[in-house]
């Protein structure tokens, strides 16, 4: 089940400024460095949680429907089904057959509902909205606190150890996301 992005949030948990503050940074000549330093934090918190921060498009690529109609997302948390395409099928499929359950991640409808794909890969595709909100507080202030430390934590060690692992996480960030990771089984 591929999960494409088309589209990245509107904005980060945190604004430069923000970041510069906490930093204790009071000139404009690292501006762009912290900026990509806070998407890369973002990034990383949502690898290692599963859970997207802020509002994103995804596009989630099926082979075929689940024989049970339900699809259980990966990634999350799921805000809305934008589309729905089931390429060879006499008609389009209209996102509001779908039952979306929120707060388990998963989008369900009758088997017998869904027309079968005309080609055998990558056949169906669902448009998804994911992520806590639009808005920096709307993301749960531990997420948004792990953002902002591994972004400082990466800013103070710029010059970084060859041998320092890059998908390891300080031990603060990662008990501090440790409730928020998907898990999965």
């Amino acid at each position: 089940m591929p999960m494409l992005l088309l589209a990245g949030p509107a904005a980060e948990p945190w604004t430069v400024t923000d970041l510069k503050s906490f930093l204790r940074v009071e000139h404009d000549a690292d501006d762009a460095v912290i900026a990509s330093l806070l998407t890369a934090a973002r990034g990383q918190i949502e690898a290692a949680t599963g859970r997207m921060l802020l509002a994103q498009r995804w596009r989630l690529v099926r082979d075929a429907w689940p024989r049970e109609g339900r699809i259980v997302l990966r990634g999350g948390p799921l805000r809305s089904l934008i589309a729905v395409r089931s390429y060879g099928a006499a008609h389009d499929v209209d996102p509001a057959g779908f039952v979306l359950d929120l707060a388990g991640g998963v989008i369900a409808s009758p088997p017998w509902a869904l027309p079968e794909p005309g080609r055998p890969v990558a056949g169906i595709e669902l448009d998804l909205e994911l992520g806590y909100g639009t808005a920096p507080d709307d993301v749960p202030a531990p997420l948004r606190h792990a953002v902002r430390l591994l972004a400082a934590q990466w800013f103070d060690n710029r010059g970084g150890t060859a041998d320092a692992g890059a998908a390891v996480l300080p031990g603060g960030v990662a008990a501090m996301i440790a409730g928020y990771r998907a898990v999965a089984l």
